[in-house]
């Protein structure tokens, strides 16, 4: 969640993201494509929840299905699509779309990429059986809810008039559908992919990417990925990625010990390191910062008490000091956020548009705690991930919540995976830190599977959220201004929806409690390899690195 996960385009940095790290190593024989190449990157990454683009969500796990897989387009760092296997897509009415596939390329088993491959691929994403927690980005496909629901196994909306055609069709016009296409779960799939759950396919994929699986995943352990010499477009440089995978109580801090031991050629670290590493490490051209379009954010779960209520919600974020925790905690290298939507996306944003994340307002938050039923005493779960340079922060907010509000604050601190998964039960309650980078460069991108009734996704049988809607807010007027900008072809006016219906769920409602913006640090091997840089989607462009001349 990403995504996300489309916003400030790259310069600088991490802090409090979930990342992937890395480490070098190498030779010095040339790559297929005749350039300086060669070499092994090693990353750091704590166990993912699946590299198959079935289920691939997080950083750890996206990070790999998109260097194994390549879809119909790519984002540059500024926001602009960039043709991968797509040679156009077009639409006069928004619902209905046609991409012409570029012919001639193939899955590292020799099976070709055509229209019916992705088809085949999500297809498999938005089937029932696969329980996939990214399908939502396809719900405006026509007959995604009976895929879903498990009364069809096709996907009525897709089709393929030629080999190298396919047609989308759409309940409802979506003038930014071609841009949701440049995630990850909407990659192609070979004919052996076979079903979700095919736990061969799900640990050792079968892409069209720059790189190739080397083995099956080592669970907890290590995934290797070696170059792809068949691949249809411009082939990596490096020979291979090793991703190790690290302790999740504290990865960052291992990321950040094993580039200074050489073991590691790019980082994340805690966050109390942060201005040390700065000092030592960008006089010799190792450190790199980069603002993204991104959020860092509290969820609040709105079904649950004691956050049931809006003035609850509206509580926490006035009792939040965000310029206190920036300049103390992070020593001046984050930015708060008064806007759920990145600056990056500026047709939509709205500087101060959450009046409860301006400046900590004391006053204001036990009037609206009293208003919201939050009593002093009430236990206040606050979950949080372990091993990406969290704590420090969580513990500053949690001790202004007591300070202020007099609430009794429990930290839960959990390995990703499982604190993704906690997030998804339909009884947890309280807080839990998030953060999102986007999916595909589009305002709706943020608003839409963070704080639409379809982003939940709840699970029938089981009451899981498999949507990224962890906060479970809902709002009939929401959903409609979204629906209402998807289908307004003006630019200009479509904005406009997207900002009436940010203002509606933030300010209005407090679904969620904004903190502060997505900037990024990482130390990077610049003495070893050229190349390093991060991507849209706050990964390194493994398939750009090479090693130096």
């Amino acid at each position: 969640m990403r995504g996300a996960k489309s916003a400030k385009w790259v310069v600088g940095a991490i802090v409090v993201a979930l990342a992937a790290t890395a480490c070098g190593g190498g030779n010095d024989n040339k790559s297929g494509n005749g350039a300086q190449g060669g070499g092994v990157f090693r990353m750091g990454i704590t166990e993912p929840t699946a590299i198959d683009p079935v289920n691939a969500q997080e950083s750890e796990g996206m990070v790999i299905a998109r260097a194994l897989f390549t879809q119909l387009y790519d984002v540059s760092v500024d926001g602009k699509l960039i043709p991968k296997l797509a040679e156009s897509g077009t639409s006069a009415d928004g619902k209905t779309w046609i991409f012409k596939i570029k012919a001639g390329t193939k899955f590292t088993n020799g099976e070709v990429v055509d229209a019916e491959a992705f088809i085949r691929g999500w297809t498999r994403v938005a089937a029932k059986a696969s329980a996939s927690d990214v399908s939502y980005h396809m719900a405006g496909i026509k007959g995604y809810d009976a895929l879903k629901g498990g009364k069809s196994d096709k996907f009525a909306g897709l089709s393929a008039p030629d080999a190298n055609t396919l047609k989308v069709e759409l309940d409802k016009a979506d003038f930014e559908f071609d841009k949701k296409t440049a995630h990850a779960a909407f990659s192609p799939v070979p004919k052996v992919a076979g079903a979700g759950d095919n736990k061969k396919f799900n640990d050792a994929p079968i892409g069209n990417g720059a790189f190739k699986m080397k083995g099956s995943w080592n669970h907890n352990q290590s995934i290797s990925l070696v170059r792809n010499d068949d691949y249809g477009l411009e082939k990596a440089k490096l020979d291979g990625v090793e991703f190790k995978i690290l302790n999740p109580a504290n990865g960052s801090q291992l990321e950040y010990t094993g580039f200074q031991s050489g073991e590691f050629d790019y980082a994340r670290m805690p966050t109390p390191q942060l201005p040390v590493a700065k000092a030592k490490f960008e006089p010799q051209g190792e450190w790199y910062s980069a603002d993204f379009s991104g959020i860092n954010y509290l969820v609040v779960f709105n079904q649950n008490a004691p956050f049931n209520n809006p003035d609850a919600r509206k509580a926490i974020s006035y009792a939040i000091d965000r310029e206190a925790i920036a300049k103390s905690v992070f020593q001046g290298m984050q930015k708060p956020a008064t806007a759920f939507l990145p600056p990056s996306f500026s047709a939509e944003y709205q500087e101060g548009v959450c009046s409860a994340c301006v400046k900590q307002d004391k006053a204001k938050a036990k009037e609206f705690a009293a208003k919201g039923g939050l009593k002093p005493g009430t236990v206040v779960n606050f979950g949080y991930n372990t091993g990406a340079g969290h704590e420090e922060w969580v513990q500053a907010v949690a001790q202004q919540l007591k300070d202020v509000l007099g609430v009794e604050v429990k930290l839960d601190g959990k390995p990703f995976k499982e604190a993704l998964a906690t997030q998804q039960e339909k009884k947890t309650s309280g807080l839990w830190r998030s953060a999102w980078t986007a999916d595909y460069p589009t305002a709706d991108n943020f608003l839409a599977p963070l704080l639409s009734t379809a982003g939940i996704g709840e699970d029938p049988a089981t009451g899981k959220a498999q949507g990224d809607n962890r906060s479970r807010y809902s709002n009939p007027k929401f959903d409609e201004l979204l629906d209402q900008a998807r289908q307004e072809k003006d630019a200009a006016k479509r904005a406009e929806l997207y900002k009436q219906a940010e203002k509606l769920a933030i300010d209005t409602d407090q679904a969620v409690v904004p903190l502060w913006q997505r900037t990024q640090y990482r130390l990077v091997n610049t003495k070893k390899f050229d190349g390093i840089k991060m991507d849209f989607f706050e990964d390194p462009t493994l398939a750009e690195i090479s090693l130096k001349k």
